[in-house]
């Protein structure tokens, strides 16, 4: 696999990432918005994975499947360090643990 094409996996996951996070956004009771707020939120989630799902066909059709989906999993990973930067959550040492055996995995299929 081409390191463009690893770059567009990331890349690809990211737009997905930083769309859920527009969502969550602009659904958090704890931070009270103007209904204009809330929608332009919405528009960008979607607009982000409209951008993801588009991306992610173009990959689809020209890498095999079993090379590109292992980037799937590192969706979770992403969400749950953004959601630690950019939202301010707590996560536990428990769930890091996790996400690093999860990443490490994720290597280990990718690279075979």
């Amino acid at each position: 696999m081409s390191a463009v094409t690893v770059a567009l996996c990331i890349i690809c996951q990211l737009f997905l990432v930083v769309g859920q996070l527009y969502f969550k956004h602009a659904m958090s009771p704890r931070t009270p918005q103007p209904r204009s707020a809330m929608f332009r939120n919405i528009a960008m989630g979607i607009v982000l994975q409209a951008i993801w799902f588009f991306l992610w066909l173009g990959l689809l059709q020209h890498n095999d499947l079993s090379k590109i989906f292992p980037f799937e999993g590192f969706n979770p990973a992403l969400l749950v360090l953004c959601a630690a930067i950019l939202l301010k959550e707590r996560i536990p040492a428990g769930a890091w643990l996790g996400i690093a055996v999860l990443c490490f995995g994720l290597v280990i299929v990718s690279a075979s």
